[in-house]
């Protein structure tokens, strides 16, 4: 009897959940392209589409990680499909294409975002602590390109760079330098462009929470390997990369403390197993590691704990958080500086790696 009453009380609860009225608050997205009205989201999370195709035949949005499958789109009399999420979507952005009559395209409504191996339709699903990375009107640093010689691939590859508010304006000041890696399917105009890292380190230099320093992305080199086959993927010829040609032009060219304590490697997933496996092959290169749902690091990895500073785990809360949580436990009890941190209600998703970065940042480059 008390199973039958559990389970009509799970059923009532099922059915008020389905039956929750959507909220007709919906607002054009953050990501949408200058005076385009869709797509749009609500308070709640929903999303809502619009694809002018009178043509079509059938319309689907393809949702990332972290959104619905996908949300089929029902045409009106005008030919305008339209269609609303099934349910909530986690709070950040996400990356998502259209698909229409077996081909694949991108919301002519939305900014382009490069992920997956392409370029992909964005959307921002406001979050409750947005703050920390909006823009606000308080003294900004740089993000800029630069092509450094790279001898080992024979060409010039590129970085973004940024620098802190005053570096222009105290030009004897010399700062730490974090290189921060992408995922895969991703380049290194992601941690500006869909993570507004410089935003993050600008809103938190202001107000004090963080010392200054400089932030190197560049192309993890790792898009010609399928998703899936990540196995057979070569670290060498990005660690020189890294290591050979693109630190020596930093140090060069930008006034870093060109020291290994002055030196972190940080990365989201694919980058996060680039991080650990070339702070652990260059001991004496970095000394603050950090892996945003990237793995973790066991107290056997690491041959000498003397040059190690900092580790730094993360992860979203929807990933596997007691994985992070354990690791920096046993880092810990081994003697090493570990810090673990979990982004509650987000999975493998550009805001849990925000959150990640705001975290990681004052713990970076303490005396």
């Amino acid at each position: 009897m008390k199973q039958l009453v559990l389970l009509l009380a799970l059923s009532g609860s099922l059915f008020l959940a389905q039956a929750q009225e959507i909220k007709e608050d919906f607002k054009p997205s953050s990501k949408n392209q200058p005076g385009q009205e869709y797509p749009q989201v609500n308070s709640q999370g929903y999303a809502r589409f619009k694809i002018v195709a009178p043509a079509a035949d059938s319309v689907r949005v393809s949702l990332g990680l972290g959104g619905q499958g996908g949300t089929k789109l029902e045409k009106n009399a005008e030919g305008v499909w339209m269609g609303t999420t099934a349910g909530p979507m986690d709070e950040g952005f996400h990356y998502y294409h259209i698909n229409m009559d077996g081909g694949t395209f991108n919301d002519p409504g939305a900014l382009n975002y490069y992920g997956s191996i392409r370029w992909e339709s964005g959307i921002e699903i406001p979050a409750h602590d947005q703050d920390f990375y909006a823009l606000k009107n308080v003294p900004h640093g740089h993000v800029q390109q630069v092509l450094f010689p790279s001898p080992s691939t024979e060409t010039s590859r590129r970085a973004f760079v940024y620098t802190p508010p005053g570096y222009y304006e105290n030009p004897s000041k010399r700062y730490p330098v974090l290189y921060l890696q992408h995922g895969w399917g991703e380049d290194e105009t992601a941690w500006s462009n869909q993570g507004h890292a410089n935003l993050i380190m600008d809103n938190m230099i202001a107000k004090g929470e963080t010392k200054p320093f400089i932030i190197v992305m560049t192309y993890g080199m790792t898009n010609e390997v399928r998703m899936g086959g990540m196995r057979n993927f070569k670290i060498d010829p990005f660690q020189t990369v890294l290591v050979k040609e693109l630190i020596p032009y930093v140090d060069s060219h930008f006034r870093t403390i060109a020291d290994q304590p002055h030196r972190a490697m940080g990365g989201l997933s694919m980058g996060g197993m680039e991080t650990k496996t070339i702070t652990l092959n260059n001991p004496d290169v970095f000394s603050h590691y950090a892996l945003l749902s990237g793995g973790t690091y066991a107290p056997e990895d690491i041959k000498d704990k003397s040059k190690v500073k900092l580790i730094f785990l993360s992860c979203g809360s929807k990933e596997r958080p007691d994985g992070v949580k354990s690791a920096a436990v046993a880092l810990k009890e081994a003697g090493f500086n570990a810090v673990s941190y979990v982004s509650e209600g987000t999975a493998h998703e550009f805001q849990t790696w925000r959150r990640s970065l705001h975290e990681l940042a004052p713990l970076l480059f303490k005396e």
